[in-house]
């Protein structure tokens, strides 16, 4: 049923922000970190972890404080000059990464690496007596493997993106799709720009975090999509500018409690846990963040804009 001019003053009374307003703004902001984090990942690239570079990675634990430096002059009197040390947590866990090593053929391969292992397991035990080194766990991936893991994860987010444009076209309208897939896109540059940025590694846990991030982003699009789809029929009458920032009105308190309930677990996993928890949930609280500007500042108005050439080229 339409709505007269009576009833859309008071329906405007109710939603009272103009999100649309500064669209132009924030597609200038999005475009700006978009830009931006795509030459950051292009200059400095990413530090992959041992799934994706390949390499070896040793967890090792103490029963008092070590500092950092007295970890790597180990690696180093090890013969290791460039084995990355990570700090987990307290002064008392660390993260030896190591290159990875390569024989004639894959049986030599497989001795050396088991040679290494137990030379750096053994050096451990021996030049951390006092303290009690207790090596946690031993993870190796060949550089092969790490390319083809690499590979994997960027055809999974790729087939995730394709799959959602004809998902968004088949359930909504073709003009709903571009911006969905946009939103992703920028959703998922923008985190992977802020990791090459920081240097924080990115590994397999990162790339699942990532595919979390577009389906968070996704619900997000299609719940302020749907509200769209309703509204157009409800207020028929009115202009589409009109019927998109009501409809953002309309799940915005959803949107916000959605956001911030996550952003609560995901707060506890990053200060309570370590390791590759703390990194995927670093990962998703970028997500949160930026999938929720998104589906509001990057996917609505994207739609608006497709309507309007869409119109533009019908009267032409």
């Amino acid at each position: 049923m339409a709505v007269d001019k009576k009833q859309q003053d008071k329906i405007s009374d109710i939603g009272k922000f103009d999100f649309l307003k500064a669209s132009k703004i924030f597609a200038a902001v999005s475009f700006a970190l978009t830009f931006a984090s795509i030459v950051v990942i292009m200059i400095d690239g990413f530090n992959y972890g041992i799934d994706f570079a390949g390499g070896t990675e040793v967890q090792v634990q103490f029963q008092s404080e070590v500092e950092a430096g007295r970890v790597r002059k180990f690696a180093e009197s090890m013969g290791y000059t460039n084995a990355q040390v990570q700090s987990l947590g307290e002064n008392n866990e660390y993260l030896i990464r190591l290159e990875s090593v390569e024989g004639a053929n894959d049986k030599e391969t497989n001795k050396l690496l088991n040679a290494m292992i137990a030379k750096v397991t053994e050096g451990l035990k021996t030049s951390f007596t006092s303290e009690g080194a207790l090596v946690r766990r031993v993870d190796s991936v060949g550089p092969q493997v790490g390319s083809e893991l690499k590979r994997n994860g960027l055809l999974a987010v790729f087939y995730s993106l394709l799959m959602i444009l004809i998902y968004v076209g088949l359930r909504f309208d073709y003009k709903y799709a571009p911006g969905a897939v946009f939103c992703l896109f920028h959703d998922a540059i923008i985190t992977l720009g802020i990791f090459s940025l920081f240097g924080r590694e990115v590994n397999v846990q990162t790339m699942a975090a990532v595919l979390t991030i577009i389906g968070y982003s996704l619900n997000d699009t299609i719940v302020t999509f749907d509200r769209i789809r309703e509204n157009t029929v409800t207020y028929r009458d009115n202009t589409f500018t009109f019927i998109i920032n009501r409809s953002l009105n309309d799940v915005l308190s959803r949107t916000l409690l959605t956001s911030v309930t996550t952003m609560i677990a995901v707060a506890a996993m990053y200060i309570l846990a370590g390791g590759v928890i703390q990194d995927f949930a670093f990962t998703l609280g970028i997500g949160v963040i930026v999938g929720t500007y998104s589906s509001i500042y990057v996917a609505s108005p994207l739609v608006l804009l497709v309507d309007r050439l869409q119109k533009s080229k019908a009267a032409a």
